[in-house]
């Protein structure tokens, strides 16, 4: 773990934020409240990001530009110089906040401990838009103290809290966990929106944050953290703890009118001992080790197809070749693997229930739909008969095994374009449906299983399951989950499908389907 802790000290942007903040003590008096957001600036933020994400020449240099920017801005100068050092310095934030959305868009809405590091991350930005409005003098209905006390709340609660949250989320999650990273997540934008507009809002705010940071401070002392830096990180959290009350102090005392804390006294205190005993604390505590990351690369075959589908083969009678690859053919009744086997000589019927909530996006989204041909779901939940053909597709042009593309209409309007295919992951055997979108491709990976004679089909499991959105070289899993249900009465399948997003339910469909008269 040490020689872990030298490497992070003596890493490029390490050393220069060492060297700055060494001249900025010989040189120049220090203000401490200056410092609180300099110190941060310097050395906890490039240390952080050097530890999480690897930077290329360019952007080391442009976050070097940031650190000397902001030493520069210590010294007398022109209005010019500050205009330069200040856009520099938000520059390299952007910089940063862009290795987040980077972090996200190779991963997507899944491990929520990775979005937690990935939001802190990007709201190093709004830290470097507070700091450059309060350099400029940009008259945003504050004084510059608020402005400047801003700066640093990005700095500190946004980009240091949100990434350790996510790093302790690395070595144990429970469920609990998770509500206190939602608060976390959007606390410093529900705390700033309570100080534009609403005292009450801030209040509130601000005690759903103090109860999260206690849960999580409870968390690390009671989990098993790693021995050379539980001391670390349990001692800024507890710092943190003692702190934030300053916090909830001064929001009552806005509300009330009340003076308990003032702003001299929340820089002398919160903002001393947030710095020293928070923020000191919890990036020597990084510096010692990272957790590795849970997440896995996504690995499985993609489609190459984009847009629409516009060469197919000759018919093809089913959707799979053989259910057996899947699942035992015993289990379920035989027409039901007949269908999969077999589409071709089944007709559908079925009844699309929109939940009241989604009805507004999906009344907008269907004049997209309709125009693309693709996920063009009726409004009305009448029921509707759906024809279907089947075609091959050229392997070399999808890039998958033996892909077939099960083309949908309803009253010879595109309802689905869905490109059938297979893979395997260790011993399983994935249902792989590509669906073609402008510019990318959706994909639901599907396990297949069978439960009391029924046929379950679902993206939401361990493994490769799951809904990805393909754009060029990126896979971004989606927060949007389908569970669907086969089953054979009298002769006559009837299917359930289930959607939801973010875990809500918005989409529900009923499929009566029947074999052709021959």
């Amino acid at each position: 773990m040490l020689a872990n802790f030298r490497r992070a000290i003596f890493r490029p942007l390490s050393i220069i934020g060492l060297v700055c903040l060494g001249v900025l003590m010989l040189f120049h008096e220090p203000t401490s409240f200056y410092y609180y957001l300099t110190v941060a600036q310097l050395l906890f933020v490039p240390i952080v990001v050097e530890l999480l994400v690897k930077l290329n020449t360019w952007e080391k240099l442009i976050i070097a530009s940031g650190q000397l920017a902001v030493t520069t801005l210590f010294f007398s100068l022109s209005k010019l110089i500050v205009f330069l050092c200040v856009f520099i310095y938000l520059t390299s934030t952007i910089v940063v906040a862009w290795q987040g959305v980077k972090r996200f868009l190779k991963r997507g809405f899944v491990h929520i401990e990775e979005m937690m590091i990935d939001l802190g991350l990007i709201y190093l930005v709004m830290g470097g838009l507070w700091f450059f409005a309060f350099h400029l003098k940009l008259d945003f209905g504050f004084s510059p103290i608020i402005t400047w006390l801003t700066a640093i709340h990005f700095h500190y609660s946004a980009f240091l809290l949100c990434i350790s949250v996510g790093l302790i989320g690395r070595i144990q999650i429970d469920r609990f966990y998770r509500l206190c990273c939602f608060i976390i997540a959007a606390g410093p934008i529900l705390v700033a929106l309570g100080i534009t507009f609403s005292r009450i809002i801030e209040l509130v705010s601000v005690s759903l944050y103090i109860m999260a940071i206690f849960c999580i401070t409870y968390f690390v002392i009671t989990w098993k953290l790693p021995r050379g830096q539980r001391v670390l990180i349990r001692g800024a959290f507890l710092t943190l703890c003692f702190t934030i009350v300053w916090s909830l102090l001064y929001a009552w005392s806005n509300l009330t009118g009340i003076r308990f804390v003032d702003i001299p006294d929340m820089l002398a205190f919160h903002g001393f001992y947030n710095c020293i005993g928070f923020g000191c604390l919890i990036v020597l505590a990084w510096g010692l080790s990272i957790p590795p990351t849970k997440h896995q690369e996504y690995v499985f075959p993609i489609s190459k197809i984009r847009g629409k589908l516009t060469t197919t083969g000759k018919s093809h009678p089913g959707l799979v070749d053989d259910m057996s690859v899947f699942i035992n053919k015993a289990m379920v009744p035989t027409m039901i693997t007949d269908f999969y086997e077999h589409t071709s000589n089944y007709h559908l019927t079925a009844t699309v229930k929109w939940s009241t909530w989604f009805k507004p996006f999906a009344f907008v989204y269907q004049f997209i739909s309709r125009r693309i041909g693709q996920l063009n779901l009726p409004y009305s939940s009448k029921p509707v008969v759906m024809d279907g053909q089947i075609l091959k597709v050229d392997e070399q042009s999808d890039g998958r095994v033996k892909p077939r593309v099960w083309q949908r209409a309803i009253e010879d309007q595109p309802v689905f374009t869905a490109i059938y295919s297979t893979h395997w992951k260790d011993t399983k055997c994935y249902m792989n449906i590509a669906l073609p979108l402008p510019f990318s491709t959706m994909h639901g990976i599907l396990h297949v299983s069978t439960k009391e004679n029924n046929l379950h089909l679902t993206s939401d499991t361990n493994g490769d399951a799951g809904t990805y959105l393909v754009i060029g070289d990126m896979i971004l899993q989606l927060p949007l989950h389908e569970y669907f249900i086969l089953k054979e009465e009298q002769g006559t399948l009837r299917a359930k499908h289930h959607m939801t997003l973010f875990g809500l339910s918005f989409l529900h469909i009923d499929y009566e389907i029947q074999k052709k008269m021959t």
